[in-house]
């Protein structure tokens, strides 16, 4: 799959998933554009099909909706999987928070 203006195909790009994602595959996948013209999202399930292109500004309003709680009323009653421990000894060489135990 290419997107108009990106030189590399989608499976290329640097992929992250949340660390909630789960063994059956419940996640999405969320990668930056080269030179942060924006970003992409797909089902992990799907790797090949369909992805969705957003803008900075876009995934930043998302984002902030979501830290505010605006979509909580659509997730009520689901429930998410445990995150993962992490380790408090600080940032490890990719930048997360922590490490993964």
């Amino acid at each position: 799959m290419q997107i108009p203006g990106c030189r590399l195909p989608l499976p290329q790009l640097k992929w992250r998933k949340a660390r909630r994602s789960n063994a059956s595959g419940n996640c999405v996948e969320l990668a930056r554009l080269p030179r942060g013209d924006g970003f992409v999202i797909r089902n992990s399930r799907h790797p090949d099909g369909p992805a969705l292109v957003f803008t900075p500004a876009e995934i930043s309003a998302f984002v902030a909706g979501v830290r505010d709680g605006d979509f909580d009323d659509l997730v009520a009653g689901v429930v998410a999987p445990p995150a993962p421990a992490v380790e408090e000894d600080g940032p490890d060489p990719s930048g997360s928070a922590g490490r993964t135990k």
